[in-house]
């Protein structure tokens, strides 16, 4: 079988990543990577929302 379509699809495919890449670096997301860990770990134990109560009426 001729596998010759694979190099276009691999070199599309790392072409599409490092412009995700480079997108991410130029609209600031690895910015504050040390706030996002810290947030996590002192996060609130309560829920943020209450969940609404389950219809079983339904059968």
């Amino acid at each position: 079988m001729n596998y010759y379509f694979l190099i276009p699809v691999s070199i599309g495919l790392g072409l599409t990543g490092l412009a995700a890449f480079f997108w991410a670096m130029r609209h600031n997301q690895y910015e504050d990577l040390d706030g996002a860990a810290a947030r996590v770990l002192n996060a609130p134990d309560k829920p943020l929302t209450t969940l609404p109560a389950k219809d079983t009426t339904h059968g």
